[in-house]
């Protein structure tokens, strides 16, 4: 399990929209400038059906030059293109394994945790296809993007953590996470879980709890939270590599959130490398 939270933070971190190649070009950059060639290049080619009979012995052959140029170029760039998203498909499917491989290490330690139950691990990013544009996260109040009821169970579920019912609160977002899987409030809910179970010392389902708060939602109110929280989880649970690892990503990934300072205080306390 040793290097799990570092590839899972790098293939978190790295999706197709975000890849960025040594220059500091990214994806989208060299799909820009492939459009922008193949334009010119096209404009070039009519020049010389309009005018290279016309003028055959300069111009026709200074365009051809810069045609066999520009294709060069495009030849790159499409090279260049397919090696970024190959590394990133790759980063992405390294990473699904070994947070799938780190949920079932989870479920060994927890009593009760039904192996043959966890399911596949859904790919990290999101199901392929067209990357959609970045949404903010959805507030804790009702709103078009949530189920009838959705608000109304998380909010007594809340309700029950916050009066410390913590065996209630935990029934509750669990239940709520299998009823509105994928929600806007999903990851929050995970997180929930994850106290109400500390509450009632019950580590392993705490550092589960937390591992499904952050891979859920790694871009929400409470990634960093989570991410806190589980590393501090496998600490507990005896893990101090994967502690180490997995503490470390918090200021990388979240660098103005508190938890940032309170993982950085952790490592040092646990004498990290």
């Amino acid at each position: 399990m040793i290097r799990t939270i570092a590839a899972l933070a790098l293939a978190v971190t790295l999706g197709p929209a975000a890849a960025v190649a040594q220059d500091g070009e990214t994806l989208a950059d060299i799909q820009q400038e492939l459009s922008l060639l193949l334009g010119e290049v096209q404009g070039l080619r009519r020049e010389l059906s309009t005018t290279g009979t016309a003028q055959p012995n300069l111009q026709g052959t200074g365009a051809l030059e810069r045609i066999d140029a520009m294709e060069a170029e495009l030849r790159r760039l499409t090279s260049r293109a397919e090696e970024i998203e190959f590394r990133v498909n790759r980063v992405v499917t390294d990473g699904t394994n070994r947070i799938g491989d780190l949920q079932f290490r989870l479920c060994e330690l927890e009593p009760g945790c039904d192996i043959g139950a966890l399911g596949s691990t859904p790919p990290l990013g999101g199901e392929t296809g067209a990357a959609p544009a970045p949404a903010a996260p959805a507030p804790a109040t009702g709103g078009a993007e949530l189920a009838v009821g959705e608000q109304q169970d998380f909010d007594r579920a809340k309700e029950a953590l916050d009066s410390g019912s913590f065996r209630s609160a935990a029934d509750l977002f669990q239940t709520f996470t299998e009823t509105y899987t994928g929600g806007p409030l999903t990851g929050e809910a995970h997180f929930y879980r994850g106290q109400a179970l500390a509450a009632l010392e019950d580590t392993e389902g705490a550092t589960r709890a937390y591992l499904d708060a952050f891979s859920s939602a790694p871009d929400g109110v409470r990634a960093a939270d989570a991410l806190l929280q589980l590393g501090l989880g496998l600490e507990a649970l005896g893990q101090r590599g994967d502690a180490c690892l997995t503490l470390g990503e918090v200021p990388t990934r979240y660098p103005s959130s508190s938890a940032a300072g309170e993982a950085t205080t952790a490592r040092a306390a646990l004498t990290c490398p």
